[in-house]
């Protein structure tokens, strides 16, 4: 079943929010009041609804899971999505945690389960009641019988690395690399260090390149597909000539968003600038986030990237002697064309000696695949006990 963007987002068919619902059901009535928020409109507290609808529902702060009948329905906290039965649907509205209580949107009640669950709800929305048939009964044809359950292997986690630039477009100069090395080989080397690592781990991998060749931008995130849990890309960072620019050194981690600072949009301008590579580059736009915010599934992904982005920094700041500059958003092609949580990681400056010699050194190289392997691995981890994929695969992607 599918509920069309253009129905969800219709809100309440241009009137006003009812102030409360009535809750009509086997064990009789109950009005529950709408609280308006003033950031995402009409909400119902869940407590109250679900205590109604005998329902539950569990929270670990990013996933809300609401049971009612058969199949639960799942919210990520904070997006304006909710999923059933691994489908993911658009609302106009996310739930949120408002001091430690959980609220649902008003249009979860009013359409959302009346039609994903069209057999036990009705709503109408002259008088604001919704009506609970009740959980309808399961029939079976024949005695049953007890049975050995069947369940189908977990699937393999996998992660694609992607060592940014390559052949033809070098990356930055790498001012303080040793001679002849250039970012291009620097992000290779770290990359396949990674893999090494991440399979040693029992991690599956996919590298957009293993050795000198230029892909292009618009290719690289399509590397990541159905089975992929994890879009990775490894770069260097570098500055242009001014005053006290050696000085500036530390890594960095990027999420798609819209650049929040003029440095975000400095490194987005030098990464996006690859596209002149390409033989093909007319056919790459750089405009950023229009195909995100057309797809309100990929809001999870952005939820679930900016969690790796944090546990990256964290891991790197064990191994890396500059500063830790943070989890940070710009409008990267590279992050755009992936369809799956995707970051953009800077291992550190060429333009500073230090972050220079930890990234050109074998030893040191070493480290930071590790380190980054560590956080993936441990990202992984996280996810499948939060969605109950114990193999670290996802639910519903």
């Amino acid at each position: 079943m599918v509920l069309t963007i253009a129905l969800l987002l219709s809100g309440f068919g241009g009137g006003s929010a009812p102030s409360a619902i009535t809750i009509t059901s086997p064990g009789g009535e109950r009005r529950i009041a709408v609280r308006m928020d003033p950031r995402s409109g009409p909400m119902l507290p869940a407590g109250a609804l679900l205590e109604a609808l005998k329902g539950t529902a569990a929270s670990d702060g990013i996933w809300a899971d609401v049971q009612l009948g058969a199949a639960p329905f799942r919210f990520l906290v904070g997006a304006a999505l909710v999923s059933r039965g691994g489908q993911f649907y658009p609302l106009a509205a996310p739930a949120r945690a408002i001091r430690d209580s959980l609220f649902l949107p008003l249009q979860f009640v009013t359409e959302a389960l009346p039609r994903l669950q069209a057999e036990r709800f009705r709503y109408d929305p002259g008088s604001a009641r919704l009506t609970d048939l009740g959980a309808p009964a399961t029939r079976s044809a024949t005695p049953v019988t007890a049975r050995v359950p069947t369940t189908a292997p977990p699937r393999a986690r996998r992660v694609t690395i992607d060592p940014g630039h390559g052949g033809v477009d070098p990356g930055n100069p790498g001012r303080y690399f040793p001679a002849g090395i250039r970012e291009k080989e620097v992000n290779l080397q770290v990359g396949l260090l990674v893999r090494d690592e991440l399979q040693r781990r029992g991690i599956e991998v996919t590298m957009t390149r293993t050795r000198d060749t230029l892909i292009d931008l618009g290719r690289r995130g399509s590397y990541c597909s159905d089975e992929c849990d994890l879009f990775v890309s490894i770069h260097v960072n570098s500055l242009p000539r001014r005053m006290g620019y050696t000085d500036v050194r530390g890594f960095e981690t990027y999420i798609m968003a819209e650049a929040r600072t003029e440095d975000a949009a400095r490194v987005a301008r030098m990464e996006n600038e690859a596209v002149r590579f390409e033989a093909s580059s007319n056919e790459v736009q750089a405009g950023g986030l229009d195909f995100i915010l057309k797809d309100l599934q990929l809001n999870e992904y952005l939820r679930e990237a900016a969690r790796a982005a944090e546990l990256v920094q964290s891991s790197l700041r064990d191994v890396h002697s500059g500063p830790d500059r943070g989890v940070k958003h710009a409008p990267l092609m590279v992050l755009n064309t992936a369809r799956r949580p995707a970051i953009l990681v800077e291992l550190g400056f060429a333009t500073n000696r230090a972050d220079a010699v930890i990234m050109s050194g074998m030893n040191s190289q070493r480290r930071l695949a590790v380190a980054l392997a560590e956080a993936i691995e441990n990202y992984l981890n996280e996810f499948g006990r939060r969605t109950g994929a114990s193999s670290g695969g996802s639910d519903g992607r």
